[in-house]
């Protein structure tokens, strides 16, 4: 898998916003197929700052009941958080 396709999409939520300002870590959802060695190298590569972890979770699909059967909503995904180096900032994050 290329680097590119790794990151798919910042999450910006109310929670993940806190902990940026706070803490310097920063979300994305990332392909189902990465592990946490190639997410630091996609987000050094792509913003240019100093990685200190990345923390993986799966997180699960959401399903809808209607009658007996059940049908997935939303299928699971993969988020990481990541922690930046002090002093290094991603400018996408800035102001939001």
């Amino acid at each position: 898998m290329h680097l590119y396709e790794v990151l798919k999409r910042p999450i910006v939520t109310e929670k993940t916003m806190i902990a940026t300002d706070d803490y310097n870590k920063v979300t994305f959802e990332v392909d189902m197929r990465a592990n946490k060695i190639m997410v630091k190298q996609a987000v050094e590569m792509a913003f240019d700052v100093d990685v200190l972890g990345v923390n993986i979770m799966v997180m699960p699909a959401k399903t809808a009941r209607r009658g007996k059967g059940v049908r997935i909503r939303h299928p699971k995904w993969k988020k990481a958080v990541v922690s930046l180096a002090s002093g290094s900032r991603i400018q996408l994050f800035e102001g939001v």
